[in-house]
């Protein structure tokens, strides 16, 4: 009986493991899925076999990752109860597709079981994620509350139509006198900070958010692609400290994260700011920390998908997936999506092809310059490359564009003259250009700019400065109202105001300053006095006493002497030490008179005294 029943429970598991066999050549379950199974696995790329109807591109595939006993933490882009979400990249025909892996591979084995989710993949929309911090996949990662959710949007949409969009001609205040003035942000419109690494592109990130959120308010959007996961706990933490967290959603990707989490991780942000422009009608903050992350973890996955790489070992549909990100970051006439996107410039090329690839897309352009960031002028914008779109008379005002111009002009004006004053020397130059060279040198350092997320560093309270304000600042020192306050007054401060303030200060201190100038010429101008006066008694005193001399000679041998010192006598290498110089017959005349002067000058001096 025992022998019976163990082959009975044999032929029942041979049965049910042909069952399983045919259900997966099948293509489908119970369920109805797409179920298909894994071919091949080259690092985060999965090919895949499905008998049945081959998933769409850009479909979500899940592995179940409980089969193999790895339920782990969320994690980038493993689905609540350990499942592992891939995304369909390419159709290979013979019924097989190619998917990336929003996670890592580790442990995944030929033959696994692969369903097929019929759409994109999905993240949460609506009030709900104000607050928290999320994955690329919509799962929180702030280990908070669990989250309610409600309507989930895919994160692969279509841009809206021509019709829809409106022009942009408003202006954004930043509060950043840089900024502001000369590369003014367009209100929805779309603005990238460009720089190499270190320069600070994320301290201005910071500092817009912070400038936005405190005297702007309205929704924000993070993402964080790429980047340093650091930088992502600050910002969570200072936000919660200055109460803004609840205005604004985060999506983090960052550069521990593999390459497919990192390439989508902006759609999903970018998806949960569209939600608020089209259904709340409100103006929306998209702020992305770093565009060329994404431009990065592209070129990796083109790699593993086999395809051709481009110039300078980019992926060939590098235009195609910036313009796809870039078209969806707009304004229409229900609200408005402005973005503001830090991109890294590798080797500090601009031409690079992967920030050149977003130059077209921009409204306006902020330059980081490291040659600035090393004169310790912080933000380090580069005045003369960042550009504006909107920097026009009918838009900024007639003031604004004349100064901002003038500003350009006194700036362009030095750097042409640096390579003479540093050959031939500032003292070289015409009346004209050195009064250029220090009203640039000034504008150099007012364009300085203590941050509010700064202030831990560098020991200054921030400041927030309005348009108007950096206006009349700029326009008093190219009009030379200014040209008495030394240049390291204007360094680090914020209105116009502070640097006067702060030349008044040094001069009250004895720090410098035209009070000080003016007392010191007047020390001068006594001391002048009193040698003048010194040099007439000296006068005075030879014509009374110059009848004294032995041989007759003109006073202005004995003062000549007098002048000298004792050093008539050893000039001449005499050993003679009479006092009337009579003795030697053979010496000149000279030597006696110089002893002689000697004499008569020091009786000369007390009675002068």
């Amino acid at each position: 009986m025992e022998q019976a029943t163990s082959e009975q429970r044999e032929e029942e598991k041979t049965e049910e493991t042909d069952e399983e066999r045919e259900e997966g050549q099948n293509g489908s379950k119970d369920d109805g899925q797409n179920v298909g199974r894994i071919e091949e696995i080259q690092g985060v790329v999965v090919e895949v076999a499905f008998p049945g109807d081959l998933p769409e591109i850009y479909n979500a595939l899940e592995v179940d990752l409980e089969q193999f006993g790895e339920e782990e933490g969320v994690s980038a882009g493993t689905g609540g109860g350990g499942k592992l979400i891939c995304e369909v990249q390419q159709h290979l025909g013979d019924d097989r597709v190619r998917a990336v892996a929003m996670d890592s591979t580790d442990g995944l084995a030929r033959g696994t079981e692969v369903r097929d989710t019929g759409g994109p993949i999905t993240v949460p929309v609506g009030k709900q994620t104000l607050g928290r911090i999320f994955n690329l996949l919509g799962e929180t990662i702030d280990q908070g509350d669990e989250l309610e959710v409600g309507e989930r949007w895919p994160i692969h949409r279509s841009a809206p139509e021509v019709e829809d969009l409106t022009p942009t001609r408003e202006i954004f205040e930043t509060g950043i006198k840089v900024v502001d003035l000369l590369a003014p942000y367009a209100k929805g419109g779309k603005v990238g900070l460009f720089g190499g690494a270190g320069v600070g592109k994320t301290v201005l990130i910071q500092e817009l958010i912070h400038n936005i959120a405190q005297e702007h308010g309205g929704l924000s959007a993070f993402c964080g692609v790429g980047e340093r996961s650091r930088e992502g706990n600050d910002l969570w933490l200072e936000m919660t400290e200055s109460g803004v967290i609840d205005k604004t959603m985060l999506v983090f990707g960052q550069m521990n994260e593999p390459p497919g989490a990192r390439m989508r991780v902006a759609l999903s942000g970018l998806t949960m700011a569209e939600y608020f422009r089209e259904e709340g009608g409100q103006d929306v903050l998209l702020f992305i920390d770093n565009i060329f992350r994404f431009v990065q973890a592209g070129s990796e996955v083109s790699a593993l998908l086999g395809r051709m790489p481009s110039q300078v070992g980019y992926q060939p549909t590098l235009e195609t997936e910036m313009g796809q990100l870039q078209e969806r970051i707009t304004s229409t006439r229900k609200g408005s999506v402005t973005s503001v996107q830090a991109i890294y410039v590798p080797a500090d090329d601009l031409t690079d092809p992967a920030p050149a690839s977003v130059f077209a897309h921009l409204n306006a352009t902020t330059v980081l310059s490291r040659a600035i960031s090393e004169k310790g002028i912080y933000p380090a914008v580069d005045p003369l490359d960042s550009t504006s779109t909107i920097l026009k008379a009918d838009i900024v005002g007639q003031e604004h564009y004349e100064v901002a111009t003038q500003v350009k002009e006194v700036l362009q004006r030095y750097k042409e003259l640096q390579d003479i004053i540093a050959i031939l020397g500032i003292d070289e130059l015409s009346d004209e250009d050195k009064q250029t060279v220090q009203r640039a040198r000034k504008i150099e350092r007012f364009l300085s700019q203590p941050f509010f997320v700064a202030e831990a560093f560098t020991g200054s309270p921030g400041t927030y400065v309005k348009v108007e304000d950096t206006i009349r600042g700029f326009k008093e020192i190219v009009a030379g109202k200014h040209d008495d306050i030394p240049e390291r007054a204007f360094y680090m401060k914020g209105t116009i105001d502070e640097v006067v303030e702060a030349a008044r200060g040094e001069s009250s201190e004895g720090g410098g300053g035209e009070g000080n100038i003016e007392q010191a010429e007047e020390a001068v101008e006594q001391a002048q006095e009193a040698v003048d006066q010194a040099k007439q008694a000296l006068e005075d005193a030879k014509g009374g006493g110059g009848d004294g001399d032995d041989d007759g000679d003109d006073d202005e041998d004995g003062g000549g002497g007098g002048d000298d010192g004792d050093s008539g006598d050893g000039d001449d290498g005499d050993d003679d030490s009479d006092d009337d110089g009579d003795d030697d017959s053979g010496d000149d005349d000279s030597d006696g008179d110089e002893s002689d002067g000697d004499d008569s000058e020091e009786k000369q001096d007390e009675a002068g005294q």
